[in-house]
């Protein structure tokens, strides 16, 4: 039996909660906040208030088995609502993002002291420093997902990116991480008896991290249920429908399709999904010339990304980007790159193309593609919808419980330093 603490509890995390306590895993579910659905309260908030509060539902464990330590969370919450935004301030702010991991992993650490009939803890990046010191003390195993590639190998990458593009350089999250906050990463990978990956890409990235004696073990996430209705795709005289959906950050690559919007001009007309992150002035102007929409509800995005032709999301660093299966559910084909985990899904040419990272020229060639052969569009349609089918989340909880299985089953591992002198060429690694 296990605890597994998440703050948030994302659709990943959900599934994976799932998946250990359908097995009879799932010791204990710890998280900042769960929303109950049926409570009487439900029925008296706004119905906006309501359908936010439903992202924190967790419909597949039992109430008893869910813990929460909400205040943070709450203050964050209430903070961005306020726009208090010293409050949220990057690792500093009383109720920054980094302050409400931490704040749940201290209180996951507190409760193992006192728990009973607790093999080990699954815990995520940067949220499980304390719980792995306390579990280790314990002799408890210590189980590892990160969700996105190794820290190192983004900031190398980063940097760069900060470099060639400098009017984005204010919109990429994490590049300003203090050194103590990558050193607690490092620390979290060391304490870590089995490390969960997402990808490939993934994996790759961990080659940075030095001699780690963690199994590492991937476990690709799921589609959701494909779409049993998708319109023919737009006709050969109409702009091809193109769509982004994610955070707009250069880390998603966001102004290399930009630029290959205005190269394609009135050939194609794109929708913007997402909000803000930092300050552009070259977003400033792409907002006001394409359509934006700052945030959809998880129902409505899907439908959103079903109006459209093709989905297109050149990120420079993801871990397993779970928009592209999403996009692939509503028979919709992507163009994205190597670094979102989709090597590990995605047929080239068939359901999506692949293309290099910062490649406009690839973009565009890709579209002029489809927009020029839409019997090839319909083909990658059915092609999508199929994929999407062929990696159900059922599958990734199969994989997991598997996963997890083996790292109970193993000896766990000693504490160990990683050794950053380790040098390992970027290509190999990113």
């Amino acid at each position: 039996m296990l605890i597994l603490s998440h703050p948030i509890g994302n659709a990943n995390v959900r599934q994976a909660v799932r998946a250990l306590n359908d097995v009879g895993l799932l010791a204990e579910f710890w998280t900042s906040l769960a929303w109950h659905p049926e409570h009487p309260l439900a029925r008296m908030l706004p119905r906006s208030l309501s359908r936010q509060l439903r992202r924190r539902t967790f419909t597949h464990v039992h109430r008893n088995q869910v813990h929460c330590y909400p205040w943070l969370e709450a203050g964050r919450l209430l903070a961005n609502r306020f726009h208090f935004a010293r409050l949220t301030r990057h690792e500093v702010g009383l109720f920054s993002v980094d302050a409400v991991y931490r704040g749940l992993d201290d209180a996951v650490a507190s409760r193992l002291q006192r728990a009973e009939n607790i093999d080990a803890v699954y815990a995520y990046e940067d949220g499980a420093l304390a719980s792995f010191r306390a579990a280790r003390k314990l002799g408890l195993k210590t189980i590892y997902e990160l969700p996105i590639g190794y820290w190192r190998c983004y900031q190398e990458l980063m940097e760069e990116e900060a470099e060639l593009q400098p009017e984005w350089a204010m919109t990429l999250p994490g590049i300003s991480d203090s050194a103590g906050k990558r050193d607690r990463k490092d620390e979290e990978l060391a304490l870590s008896d089995h490390i969960v990956v997402a990808s490939e890409f993934v994996r790759r990235t961990l080659t940075k991290a030095g001699p780690l004696k963690a199994r590492i073990s991937v476990a690709p996430y799921g589609a959701p249920p494909t779409c049993s209705l998708k319109a023919q795709p737009s006709g050969s005289d109409a702009p091809l429908k193109v769509i982004f959906v994610g955070m707009l950050t250069q880390r998603k690559g966001i102004s290399y399709l930009l630029r290959a919007a205005e190269i394609l001009g009135s050939k194609i007309k794109l929708t913007l999904v997402g909000r803000r992150v930092g300050k552009s002035r070259a977003l400033d102007a792409a907002l006001r010339k394409h359509r934006w929409i700052p945030s959809l509800h998880h129902a409505d995005m899907l439908q959103e990304i079903g109006r459209h032709d093709v989905m297109v999301f050149p990120s420079l660093f993801e871990g397993c980007a779970l928009v592209l299966l999403e996009a692939l559910s509503q028979g919709v084909p992507v163009i994205t790159t190597p670094n979102t985990g989709a090597s590990d899904f995605l047929a080239d040419g068939e359901d999506g193309f692949i293309v290099p990272i910062r490649d406009v020229g690839a973009i565009v060639e890709k579209l002029e593609l489809l927009a020029s052969h839409r019997d090839l569009l319909a083909a990658m349609t059915q092609a999508a919808i199929r994929k999407a089918a062929q990696r159900s989340w059922e599958q990734y909880r199969n994989r997991l419980a598997s996963v997890v299985r083996q790292a109970l089953a193993e000896e766990a591992t000693p504490p160990q330093r990683i050794d950053h002198s380790l040098s390992v060429p970027s290509e190999q690694a990113c």
